[in-house]
């Protein structure tokens, strides 16, 4: 059985995804949201329609995801949130990391000493790391990861695909 050669670049290039996430590398995070488009034109049934051919679908992908950008973040950032709140081990442990980290750090090199015992920064983060490793693990961070970038690739290319470009925009492309 010959082995299924997928062709990546031909996939990428056609949606422009280089040129596309470094424009999102350069803007600010106030930047970023300062476009949002109002709930009314993201969520505009009267837009919605299938796409008459892959063509059709392309264009709409690459007009919207530029035209929406700042809408499908948002988008992502609500379902990264309800990913955690779904897997409450993981947000503990998230939780867990960053205050231990924050608490060791807060000791400035200093050894912690609580009375019957001492421990030094080092053999303090290795207890964090000892009890963290595991409990991460078992929390299903991977399944985690994959259930977004699932859930977000369908949702916001399937809104994408579906929502038309507005009348003015099909006009301003046509040459005079």
């Amino acid at each position: 059985m010959a082995p299924l050669n997928i062709p990546l670049d031909a996939l990428t290039s056609r949606l422009a995804l280089n040129e596309r996430f470094q424009s999102v590398r350069s803007q600010s995070l106030a930047n970023r949201f300062a476009n949002l488009k109002p709930v009314g034109e993201f969520f505009d049934l009267k837009r919605l329609s299938k796409p008459r051919d892959m063509g059709d679908m392309q264009t709409r992908v690459n007009y919207n995801l530029s035209y929406f950008s700042s809408n499908y973040a948002v988008v992502f950032v609500m379902l990264s949130i309800y990913s955690l709140l779904t897997n409450l081990l993981l947000l503990f442990v998230i939780i867990l990391v960053v205050g231990g980290m924050f608490g060791i750090s807060k000791l400035q090199g200093a050894d912690l000493d609580v009375g019957f015992a001492r421990a030094t920064s080092s053999q303090l983060y290795t207890g964090l790391l000892v009890v963290s490793v595991p409990l991460g693990i078992w929390a299903s961070p991977i399944t985690t990861v994959l259930w977004l970038v699932g859930a977000s690739a369908v949702s916001i290319l399937g809104h994408a695909s579906l929502m038309d470009r507005p009348i003015e925009a099909n006009f301003s492309e046509e040459a005079v």
